[in-house]
């Protein structure tokens, strides 16, 4: 049973506290443009033509809202995260985030990290991802994995997560 808990806990977590858990999502950015993507399959098909500079930065958000989560430090992770997010809730997933912090230890390790899709406004940035729980009070372990798709927002000059898209692998 406390597997189940810390699964669910782990789930929360890396969807940002969205309820996005889906194998297709498809959104309407602000232009009105359809963007889709894909979590199944074994493809994964790097976005054309991104500027180099905005790549190091996307990617350097990317890792920072990874890094910065997997060291408990809240003051970090809440500036990955855009203030006016379209995946989830800020304020539920600063609560979220805390009460993961105070009851587990958990490290997310990303691979393959590539983006997916890009505009001037918008990037997704797809990564599988493993990830190891351990619950602080009982030591239970739990290892996981699953692919993500983040969603970044250019927002006031910087990357900012605005979405998260999360399956687990079927094992």
């Amino acid at each position: 049973m406390k597997k189940w808990l810390m699964l669910v806990v782990a789930a929360l977590m890396l969807t940002a506290c969205g309820d996005k858990e889906e194998t297709k999502k498809e959104e309407t950015t602000k232009d009105e443009t359809l963007v889709g993507f894909e979590l199944t399959g074994d493809e994964v098909e790097e976005a054309p033509d991104v500027p180099k500079e905005d790549e190091e930065q996307i990617i350097a958000a990317f890792n920072e809202y990874i890094y910065s989560f997997n060291a408990k430090d809240i003051d970090r992770y809440t500036q990955t995260l855009s203030k006016n997010p379209q995946g989830f809730e800020y304020e539920e997933d600063v609560a979220a985030a805390k009460n993961a912090f105070a009851q587990y230890n958990i490290e997310r390790t990303p691979s393959d990290v590539t983006i997916v899709k890009y505009s001037e406004d918008e990037a997704q940035v797809f990564s599988n991802l493993e990830i190891q729980m351990t619950e602080i009070e009982t030591n239970a372990e739990l290892t996981s994995s699953g692919r993500q798709v983040t969603v970044f927002t250019n927002e006031n000059g910087g990357w900012k997560v605005t979405s998260v898209y999360y399956i687990g692998n079927d094992s």
